[in-house]
């Protein structure tokens, strides 16, 4: 598959996914999100853990302005249009991904292209990377469930304090609110994602799939749910021939090679 707007590779278990548009800052126009969803359908059947970065001096500069104007109904603009047929499917798409993704921070993760930024199981920033909410600077509201996200990952004060400012978050105050997981120079960043990449990679892929979905669970979850909801992934998970492995290396005082069998 040839992609034009990304680039796509995959090596031991661990896909790369990177925004490829140094026209636009890595923009995510509706052809650039066609190629994501195709590149996280191909990662969820090839990988194990799956990384997604932006080429150049930025992550993603967010939706392409110049290319989405919203489809007119009865005269009227809908600027939201595009939310149900590119961009919320993308969001979803990551949500329930079969294995981790990390997001690794390159300059600007702008917009549409923060929300998809935030959407990381375990987020890294170089030193130079940069959250931005810039949706009021065109007098629209945030979208890619980025209010979702803020909102629990920061608090509601924050949250208001992102939108409705619009003023960039650098990574280090990032990291501060904790927003992000980690930051590193700026030449390290892709050597630091793969290396827990590769931890991921290497690690019980059935259960980090179940963990990932309790823990994006428990945001809406009471807790008698939630511990019902634990309870029926422990099924799941001690079913799978990696707690037969885990067991088994635990016992004989190995490391387990899970998913090796």
């Amino acid at each position: 598959m040839t992609f034009k707007k990304i680039t796509y590779s995959v090596a031991d278990d661990i896909a790369v996914i990177a925004f490829n548009d140094a026209a636009t800052m890595n923009a995510a126009g509706l052809d650039t999100v066609e190629e994501m969803l195709l590149a996280l359908e191909l990662a969820a059947d090839e990988a194990r853990c799956t990384i997604i970065t932006g080429k150049g001096r930025a992550f993603c500069s967010g939706a392409n302005l110049s290319a989405n104007t919203g489809t007119a109904e009865q005269g009227k603009p809908d600027a939201g249009k595009a939310l149900d047929s590119h961009y919320n499917p993308l969001i979803k798409m990551m949500k329930t991904h079969p294995h981790p993704i990390i997001t690794a921070i390159n300059g600007a993760a702008a917009g549409v292209g923060c929300s998809i930024g935030l959407m990381g199981d375990f987020i890294i920033a170089g030193k130079s990377g940069y959250f931005l909410q810039a949706f009021r600077r065109i007098g629209l509201v945030p979208d890619g469930g980025s209010t979702y996200l803020l909102t629990r990952m920061i608090g509601r004060a924050k949250a208001m304090q992102m939108t409705l400012f619009g003023e960039k978050l650098f990574a280090d105050t990032a990291l501060e609110w904790g927003l992000i997981n980690q930051v590193v120079e700026d030449d390290a960043l892709m050597a630091t994602a793969r290396a827990h990449a590769r931890t991921l990679a290497d690690g019980p892929t059935e259960a980090l799939s179940l963990i990932r979905e309790l823990i994006w669970d428990a945001h809406d979850n009471d807790f008698d749910s939630q511990l019902q909801s634990e309870r029926f992934a422990q099924r799941t998970a001690g079913r799978h021939p990696d707690f037969r492995e885990g067991v088994m290396a635990f016992m004989q005082k190995r490391p387990a090679r899970f998913g090796k069998s």
